[in-house]
């Protein structure tokens, strides 16, 4: 089990007090990726995610130096933005970085507040309080940065009634795929340099009012070749989790030097995406092309009624068709869950995403590290970055 910052007896909620509520969030509103091809990448996302066409905004729109194609999956937004002229931040940020995760935009009751709360906490300032509007209504948005060139963007959106922002349009599309039942954004991951983890965690603390809920070291996280040590950061509601990665001495290279020497420097890792059924959507994942990593050995399954304990006795999959779809299967003190991980969605081995359901437990997998760990070093083994 993983290390807990607070003793277990006294429960998440417990834990969760010590977060300060000057800075309420009420959830993720989107994450914007900033990418080669966004008419590309949409299609993809469409096809292998099952998410759906949601709002539009480009030169048909009046945008002139950008696209944006923003899709829905019940409470997930993702949006896709490519660069549509040659001096632009965003082609920069693609040049440097690869396709990747900018924004992650948390949908606020108050936008300029948060701002002012976090501004003057430290937090460097990407956007001042912006109103924009249509015959919609306003929507209010701010941002700050957080590690590497990510923004973390204050959605108030309480007085609008459009599509998804002013300057958007709905994109009506006759290519809907169904729904894979992804349901909303669990957590996100971030990769951040050699010993910058706690100054990260102290920012998040101090600018954020988040609590360390969980933590991993490199003896917990660590296989025969590398390791790495991780931080769970959330907000006080619990709605928002960010852990955090930084790399650990290790004989050969990790994944997150790898990822840190291909994205040139921090950023976001992966986004876990909640499901009810696990088995249904990996399924159809992989009906669909999505890769995911190889399966864990055969006495990982076996061990499976051993590590679950009590929790056996509500466990509804079957273990075979698990190990037969590669999912993972972890249990904490309030109940179990399964997950599984994409390989990287694009050519550099940067991001990927994470399945998750949730039978109970509010942890991370931390049975799950070494048999996880290895498979991405047999990734990176192909790849000759190991």
């Amino acid at each position: 089990m993983a290390k807990e910052v607070k003793s277990v007896e006294y429960g998440l909620e417990k834990i969760f007090e010590g977060a300060q509520d000057f800075l309420p969030l009420m959830g993720t509103d989107y994450v914007e990726f900033y990418v080669g091809n966004a008419k590309q990448a949409a299609h993809f996302y469409k096809t292998a995610f099952g998410f759906q066409s949601h709002a539009y905004a480009g030169l048909e729109t009046g945008v002139r130096d950008r696209v944006s194609y923003v899709l829905k999956q019940d409470k997930i937004r993702l949006v896709l933005t490519t660069a549509l002229v040659e001096d632009s931040p965003i082609g920069e940020h693609v040049k440097k970085h690869g396709d990747g995760v900018k924004v992650v935009a948390l949908w606020v009751e108050d936008a300029r507040k948060s701002y002012e709360e976090t501004t003057k906490r430290g937090a460097r300032s990407y956007m001042e309080p912006t109103v924009e509007t249509d015959e919609f209504g306003e929507v209010v948005r701010a941002g700050i940065y957080t590690y590497g060139e990510t923004v973390h963007m204050f959605v108030e959106r309480k007085n609008y009634k459009g599509e998804f922002l002013p300057g958007f349009k709905k994109w009506e599309s006759d290519y809907n795929p169904a729904s894979i039942g992804l349901k909303y954004i669990d957590h996100m991951v971030g990769n951040v340099g050699w010993n910058e983890m706690n100054t990260w965690v102290k920012w998040y603390e101090d600018v954020m009012g988040f609590v360390n809920f969980l933590s991993f070291d490199d003896k917990q996280i660590t296989t025969e070749y590398s390791s790495l040590m991780s931080k769970v950061m959330s907000n006080g509601n619990g709605r928002i989790k960010f852990p955090i990665n930084e790399p650990a001495k290790g004989k050969k290279r990790s994944q997150i030097e790898e990822y840190l020497d291909f994205y040139n420097g921090p950023g976001v890792q992966h986004v876990a995406i909640a499901t009810d059924d696990i088995i249904k959507t990996v399924t159809e994942m992989k009906a669909r092309g999505i890769e995911f990593l190889s399966a864990p050995p055969q006495d990982y399954y076996d061990q499976i009624p051993v590590r679950l304990g009590t929790h056996m006795d509500m466990m509804k999959e079957d273990i075979k068709e698990l190990q037969k779809l590669a999912i993972m299967i972890d249990a904490d003190e309030e109940g179990y869950l399964l997950q599984i991980f994409t390989k990287p969605v694009e050519d550099r081995p940067t991001l990927f995403f994470e399945i998750i359901q949730r039978m109970g437990a509010r942890g991370f997998g931390a049975g799950n590290f070494k048999a996880l760990f290895e498979s991405i070093e047999r990734e990176q083994e192909k790849r000759g970055t190991l």
